[in-house]
């Protein structure tokens, strides 16, 4: 990180978002509040970041060319994804500054790096070994165990790019992985899984937002539920953790981790997000700063406030026709805060929007999201 990214950027100074999905969006719409301008970089023409930013460029990620004519537009980057080319931001920094660095990307754009990042500093993670071939996988099944679950070290999300192993025996599913290198994980009999999102002002300031519950099917969030009902020990471990990771990755922006809650309250880190996080879109509603406004304040050098969460709330995905669904709906529902991204075609288990409902009973609002039975 560069000595001048503690410079305080005020607006109307222009922000660039590489990537234009929805929470590049959120992170545009936070930003337009504060009277920021908003560039984007996306190979979508109208992207749904770009429906609501001040311009776009239409360019594949790795376009280097197209990304300088962006930066020499802006005085702050920004991303909201992991696979970003680490050496385009690089050569970006000549123009604008770059505050979360790109050590944040290295780290965890790779599940080995990120497993070994945290190990080294002390944070508890799964049993884990790396994978380039048959030979070591069989090494790795032998250190780790089974059941285990194999996943490639980059690219793969929602489930994509990792297969179980339950026995000992390599399976053919598990073969195709190799052609990438791969990382096998010790696979963890856990109560549930929460996240939390933390973020770090320039100043060094760490700031935790409350610890929410997720819920998934088919390996993709479907439901979450702030706060967490775990028992009080849970939210003060995970608040810590977040913490020792911030301070250690010297965070800036939001990060996302997520963690498996075991049967003795212990917890276990199981992924990181370098940005704002599907489970952390309740806070739109239910906070007095979203993740998406901590963020932008982070990166541009503004304090933020200690986060208070003012009332209890479920966050519901929309995946595939499930927008559809809800949109016929809402005449019925005028608890529901509804959020369509303004994707072009919808596809099964796409990420389309999402509804989040406030209510001091977790269980009522819950219920009031049981009619909307569409993808399973």
């Amino acid at each position: 990180m560069s000595a001048n990214s503690k410079k305080v950027i005020l607006p109307p100074a222009t922000i660039v978002i590489v990537g234009g999905g929805q929470l590049g969006q959120m992170m545009a719409l936070s930003a337009k509040s504060m009277g920021y301008k908003v560039g984007v970089l996306d190979p979508t023409p109208q992207a749904p970041a770009a429906q609501v930013a001040d311009f776009q460029i239409t360019a594949d990620y790795q376009d280097q060319g197209a990304l300088m004519d962006l930066v020499k537009r802006s005085d702050v980057l920004t991303y909201e994804f992991e696979n970003v080319d680490e050496a385009a931001l690089n050569a970006a920094t000549q123009y604008a500054q770059l505050p979360q660095g790109t050590a944040l990307l290295h780290i965890t754009g790779n599940r080995l790096n990120e497993k070994q990042f945290l190990h080294d500093h002390g944070i508890p993670v799964t049993p884990f070994a790396p994978v380039t071939d048959q030979q070591t996988l069989n090494f790795a099944i032998n250190r780790v165990g089974t059941p285990a679950i194999l996943k490639t070290v980059s690219g793969g999300y929602d489930g994509h790019g990792q297969t179980d192993l339950n026995q000992p025996a390599v399976t053919a599913e598990a073969l195709a992985l190799l052609q990438h290198p791969c990382i096998l994980e010790a696979r963890q009999e856990f109560r549930t899984e929460v996240s939390m999102m933390v973020t770090r002002s320039a100043n060094g300031v760490v700031t935790t937002f409350p610890l929410v519950e997720n819920r998934h099917q088919h390996h993709i969030l479907h439901t979450t539920i702030a706060p967490a009902n775990v028992r009080p020990v849970v939210h003060a471990a995970a608040a810590k953790i977040a913490v020792s990771i911030a301070n250690a990755l010297g965070l800036r922006g939001v990060l996302g981790i997520e963690f498996f809650v075991l049967p003795d309250d212990s917890l276990l880190v199981n992924e990181l997000a370098p940005r704002p996080h599907n489970s952390g879109h309740y806070t739109i509603e239910a906070c007095n700063i979203s993740q998406f406004e901590a963020h932008i304040r982070s990166i541009c050098g503004l304090p933020i406030p200690p986060i208070v969460q003012r009332t209890p709330a479920v966050m519901r995905n929309l995946l595939g026709a499930d927008l559809t669904l809800a949109r016929e709906q809402l005449v019925d529902h005028p608890e529901w805060h509804f959020h369509d991204y303004g994707k072009a075609e919808i596809k099964p288990q796409r990420k389309m929007g999402h509804i989040t409902v406030l209510n001091e009973d977790l269980d009522a609002a819950l219920a009031t999201l049981a009619d909307l039975k569409g993808e399973r």
